[in-house]
């Protein structure tokens, strides 16, 4: 036949694929060898097991010392969290020496000063240190140090106490330290007050900004029921006490919105000032400019001690404002009232 014609002698044709003869053949033969060599040899080092080893969790080390070249594994506390575990290392030893010395220097200081409280006092110390006696005698050492100034601060008149510089100048020391230790609680610190706490830059005053109206207020306080002398104004609960209706409320709050030239109804602000005339112009005058000796505050301007909203005018109108400031000739000496006086007229809206 044609076909066996075309075949070789001497045998079946070769695949040129698969003959070693083929020189390309020759490098991938090569890394089968080595292959079939190598996975021969770690088969042979791996000694035979009769049976499965069992799972073991993985385990942590640290090398924690090191003596004569042998690693100490370090014990674990037993805690554990996310994979993270602790370690029962030793403290440093720098640290435990200076927790020791701390514990050293505590029993030191029970023994040698006062420290442990007893049913009355505590107990002295081999020292005989009193802290309480140290700061009462540097208290009475500032004290005696300040004794012929105040006692000139006493003596003088009120508006003579910014002419005179000496004075002029432990008023705005002295005083300013009163005013923060008990004023700014309400004031502020910067003194601008706060809603229903006045502030005492301006020069809108509800008693009276001069040295005198100053001192007297902070002597005797506003409303002090502790204080026979205080100052005392009250404005009605008009709508709690039933004294006007609700509609009357509305129409006096917008006829007094009107006088502050503030946004109102002008139909019902021209009801309201009937209103106003018959209950209110007695304290804040028939043209809302107010009245000082009565602590009534000025309806026409911009400072509203409160605030000047609809709803906060309607709440002072129904409920009445009663604040109340303490009277500090208790609590202060005279020079010291004195001096915050100076101090208070000085921020700037003393007259």
């Amino acid at each position: 036949m044609a076909e066996d014609k075309d075949k070789p002698e001497g045998g079946p044709e070769k695949d040129p694929v698969s003959d070693p003869a083929n020189p390309d053949n020759q490098i991938d033969l090569e890394r089968q060898s080595a292959d079939s060599e190598h996975a021969a040899k770690i088969a042979g080092e791996i000694p035979e097991r009769t049976r499965p080893d069992a799972p073991v969790a993985p385990r942590m080390r640290q090398q924690s010392r090191r003596k004569k070249g042998l690693v100490q594994e370090v014990g674990s506390t037993g805690h554990s969290w996310d994979g993270i575990t602790e370690y029962d290392n030793p403290m440093p030893r720098w640290w435990l020496w200076t927790f020791y010395a701390t514990i050293v220097w505590a029993i030191g200081y029970l023994i040698a000063y006062p420290a442990i409280p007893l049913v009355n006092g505590a107990t002295q110390g081999l020292l005989g240190t009193s802290f309480r006696k140290e700061v009462a005698a540097e208290i009475q050492r500032f004290d005696e140090a300040n004794a012929p100034i105040q006692a000139r601060m006493t003596e003088v008149a009120l508006q003579d106490i910014p002419d005179d510089a000496e004075l002029s100048n432990y008023a705005m020391n002295a005083g300013g330290a009163v005013f923060r230790t008990w004023c700014a609680q309400c004031h502020g610190s910067g003194a601008a007050g706060a809603p229903g706490y006045p502030n005492l830059l301006d020069n809108v005053w509800l008693w009276g900004g001069s040295l005198e109206d100053i001192h007297l207020t902070i002597r005797h306080g506003i409303r002090d029921p502790q204080d026979p002398d205080t100052r005392y104004s009250e404005m009605p609960r008009f709508g709690a006490d039933g004294l006007l209706e609700r509609q009357q409320i509305t129409q006096v709050v917008d006829h007094v919105l009107a006088l502050a030239d503030l946004p109102h109804s002008a139909t019902s602000a021209e009801a309201g000032a009937e209103v106003y005339a018959d209950f209110c112009a007695a304290c804040h005058m028939d043209d809302g400019t107010g009245d000082r000796d009565q602590g009534a505050p000025d309806l026409t301007d911009a400072v509203w001690l409160y605030g000047s909203d609809r709803e906060t005018v309607t709440r002072i109108v129904t409920e009445g404002p009663f604040g109340v400031m303490p009277a500090w000739s208790s609590r202060l000496s005279d020079a010291d009232i004195r001096a915050v006086t100076a101090y208070v007229h000085a921020l700037g809206g003393g007259e």
